[in-house]
């Protein structure tokens, strides 16, 4: 739901445009993406909103309560060319892996201020690291944007605010460490901020809950102690999250077994989203490596419609697949940061029209204002 009608997210993530947005003489990169955003008739765009430590380029935090107000600034002029366009932001506010600082950073700060803690998973645990979490989460939540003058809590904009990308605890493969990190952490965000919705960041890995359903987890290494049914039940979680890799995930296996492990993979999800969880689920990363054996552009155009397709039967059926994100977009100039799952739309035109397209089909049962 969006503004009390109900509403489907199609669109893509880009996660650099706060990095752009706080230098000027980048930001024409935001505006070119948002601006072919709107044109291709994307809803919502996820991106960072954070950039952790001393050791990130452009920090946003750069130790526990200290911000770079230059960097906060590019947020701001992100939120605000949004806006302009009609445009839709997922905002995550922390990251599992070390680039752009993430929970290795929290819990190095909190060893800097005498905390053992034994690993990086003591993030989701330990009290001085979740302290620095929540203070980050109030800081970005009453946030007044320097260019509208509207709070983060109070932005429209926001579509939803997720708590980690791609959350994973493997030392507690029970699940129940991410299941009282994410009870916790939700309920603050809604206690700070109840207007907006909230969202784990979570890939969709089944756990003891379901023990039945992990036959269909890309391997035994991949519950990560995540559980998709029982973290996605705590009610302060408004919908659900997956994403789809099986490039990364599946290494070595044929292109054909990788689609048939997304086919089941998303029909699964879409089914326990209906029937355990009763909330929307969108697929919120989704993409196809130019570094996988036998890429080819009209391989990964193949591959988006097929994830399409499956999207468009749970809207067409009226069932609880509410869009889906493809990782990802960059503009243009911006080479170095390629990973292989980069879409650069003026060189990608059938890529664009496959995006267009499916734009235009679910925007079809999204009702007028």
């Amino acid at each position: 739901m969006a503004g009390g009608r109900r509403f489907y997210a199609d669109g893509f993530n880009a996660y650099w445009l706060m990095y752009m947005a706080s230098n000027p003489a980048d930001r024409s990169k935001v505006v070119d993406v948002l601006e072919q955003a709107s044109r291709l008739g994307a809803t919502v765009v996820r991106t960072w909103a954070f950039s952790d430590g001393q050791g990130s380029d452009r920090p946003l935090q750069i130790t526990p309560g200290v911000y770079n107000e230059q960097v906060f600034v590019g947020l701001d002029f992100v939120i605000a060319e949004a806006k302009k366009r009609g445009i839709y932001l997922i905002l995550s506010l922390v990251n599992n892996m070390e680039s752009f600082g993430g929970k290795k950073q929290y819990v190095k700060w909190a060893r800097d201020r005498g905390h053992y803690l034994g690993s990086d998973d003591d993030f989701f645990s330990d009290a001085l690291t979740q302290q620095f979490y929540k203070n980050h989460i109030k800081r970005m939540i009453t946030r007044v944007n320097t260019f509208t003058r509207v709070a983060y809590k109070d932005e429209p904009t926001i579509f939803a605010w997720e708590l980690m990308n791609e959350p994973r605890v493997p030392s507690d493969l029970s699940g129940k460490t991410m299941e009282r990190w994410v009870a916790s952490m939700s309920a603050y965000v809604k206690y700070v901020d109840p207007k907006h919705m909230v969202e784990i960041g979570m890939e969709g890995f089944y756990g003891e809950s379901t023990p039945e359903r992990k036959r269909f987890n890309p391997g035994q290494g991949y519950t990560a102690g995540t559980d998709f049914v029982s973290n996605n039940r705590i009610p302060t979680v408004d919908f659900a999250t997956i994403h789809v890799y099986p490039d990364q995930w599946m290494p070595g296996s044929s292109s054909q077994a990788q689609v048939e492990f997304t086919k089941r993979w998303m029909a699964s999800h879409i089914e326990d989203a209906g029937k355990a969880l009763r909330k929307p689920l969108l697929v919120a990363e989704f993409g196809w490596s130019a570094r996988s054996g036998g890429y080819t552009v009209a391989a990964r155009d193949g591959y988006f419609r097929m994830v399409y397709d499956a999207i468009y039967a749970s809207v067409k059926g009226n069932g609880p697949c509410a869009g889906g994100l493809f990782w990802h977009v960059m503009a243009p100039g911006m080479e170095s940061w390629t990973d292989g799952y980069d879409v650069v739309f003026e060189r990608s035109p059938t890529t664009a029209a496959v995006v267009s397209q499916e734009c235009a089909k679910i925007d079809r049962f999204t009702p007028a204002v």
